[in-house]
């Protein structure tokens, strides 16, 4: 139906459905500008933008402070073409600028309401200066000790793993999307990151469907289909040989198919174009391919998207209707945000909820509630009564600003023990240690 001259676009006007200024907006879109929702970029260089007035940017990450998110996002929505405005994501991933508890220590408290309402706590602070779009949680189980990331999750378990998944997002999400003080949640690293062979980051993982559907994939259903995240991201490492951000059975027959996913997917920073170290792809745009057709529908820094899959559509290589679908999702979820309708934020609001006093209030009652004390109890470790001294070691163990270095038990002032009393040694390596050196040099050691 034509629209009567002079009118306000379909895509403008709030009184439609989600779904119909989706369509309204995507048949006006340029393929650059559908292309363009699907490219997100780091820090602000000044050739991004002039790629934001051309419509050539859907979001961006590590921009931070009202001021920046507001400037760059008024170049979007009053300089380009369709107005389209930006999404500002952030690794928000335990605080925002009160910080929490790592999730591994959230986890341990046992508490999905305490960790609910810290994930709204970083929303709050977060929104407050732009940000609509936190890279969190990350819902990779992790059985393997060696694995560095293991401190971003909540452990081993996939039944504990699903309920923390589930609060994070509700407390990220809220009750309503639109609402200002709200980020849309991105759990990652999908899927089965935290299997990597010998607890190497990024190695390869090679595990049964079984492993697969009862381990790693629960916490990330439970993100998805019981909580409603908005979106997820691709992870780096292959899976039974197929890498995570071209796997067309992960990405799309579970994730859509079965899971009736909506949201839009982010690959990893530069996933795609590691496509090509993978093997799977032996050019850039062939990396574009397979990962648009497996179903990532955000490019993250690789600037793979933006240099081929324009091309690759006029080659007839890509459908056209794989970058409608994508872009569909994309700009749904800024729908969804209220973005079109409020796509700036007001400074000082941020001075009034950072590190506010309910927020700093939350932030030790967390830290109580994640403390794990293991109990010697009945000889469950094995120190003598009489030993004199117990070597801490590790790249903390001699740091002044990390206490304790070294604990000493036991010692009492008539020389009888009643239990365990601790004092702090330094290691005798401490004196001509760089970090010592380099405290002293800044004056943050007498």
């Amino acid at each position: 139906m034509a629209q009567p001259r002079g009118s306000k676009p379909r895509y403008l006007d709030p009184g439609r459905t989600i779904d119909e200024r989706v369509e309204d907006l995507l048949e006006r879109m340029t393929l650059e500008e559908k292309v363009g929702q699907m490219c997100q970029y780091s820090g602000l260089p000044a050739q991004y933008e002039t790629m934001v007035k051309e419509g050539r940017v859907g979001s961006f990450l590590n921009v931070i402070g009202a001021e920046n998110t507001n400037r760059v996002q008024r170049i979007a929505v009053e300089q380009s073409r369709l107005g389209i405005p930006l999404l500002f994501g952030l690794d928000v991933i335990h605080g925002y600028s009160t910080i929490f508890p790592i999730p591994l220590g959230l986890a341990s408290s046992w508490n999905p309401d305490l960790v609910r309402r810290a994930a709204s706590v970083a929303a709050l602070e977060a929104s407050s200066e732009g940000i609509r779009w936190t890279f969190a949680p990350m819902v990779d189980i992790a059985r393997d000790p060696r694995w560095g990331r293991i401190a971003e999750g909540a452990g081993e378990d996939p039944y504990l793993g699903s309920v923390m998944a589930r609060a994070q997002v509700e407390g990220f999400q809220g009750d309503d999307l639109a609402s200002p003080d709200s980020v849309v949640a991105c759990p990652k690293h999908y899927v089965a990151y935290g299997g990597a062979e010998g607890g190497r980051d990024y190695n390869s993982v090679d595990i049964s469907e079984r492993t697969l559907r009862e381990i790693y994939l629960p916490p990330f259903r439970s993100a998805i289909v019981d909580a409603g995240a908005g979106t997820i991201m691709s992870a780096f490492n292959d899976l039974n040989g197929i890498p995570a951000s071209a796997n067309r059975y992960t990405l799309t027959t579970i994730l859509r198919e079965e899971w009736d996913f909506d949201g839009f997917v982010v690959s990893d920073w530069n996933s795609i174009g590691e496509l090509v170290n993978h093997g799977i792809a032996g050019t850039p745009e062939e990396a574009a391919k397979e990962a648009a057709s497996a179903g990532v529908d955000m490019d993250m820094q690789g600037n793979i998207y933006h240099t081929s899959l324009v091309q690759l559509v006029k080659d007839g290589r890509v459908s056209e209707k794989t970058i409608d679908a994508a872009a569909r999702r994309i700009l749904r979820i800024k729908l969804r945000l209220g973005l079109f309708e409020n796509p700036y934020v007001t400074p000082e609001r941020a001075g009034t909820v950072i590190q506010s006093k309910d927020n700093l209030e939350l932030a030790p009652e967390a830290a109580r509630r994640s403390i794990v004390l293991l109990k010697n109890e009945d000889g469950l470790l094995p120190l003598r009564s009489d030993m004199g001294s117990v070597a801490v070691i590790g790249p903390l163990a001699d740091d002044s600003t990390a206490p304790p270095r070294f604990l000493v038990m036991p010692r009492e002032p008539q020389g009888r023990s009643h239990g365990p009393q601790w004092h702090q040694e330094r290691s005798p390596s401490w004196n001509q240690g760089p970090l010592r050196q380099g405290l002293r040099s800044r004056g943050n050691l007498d």
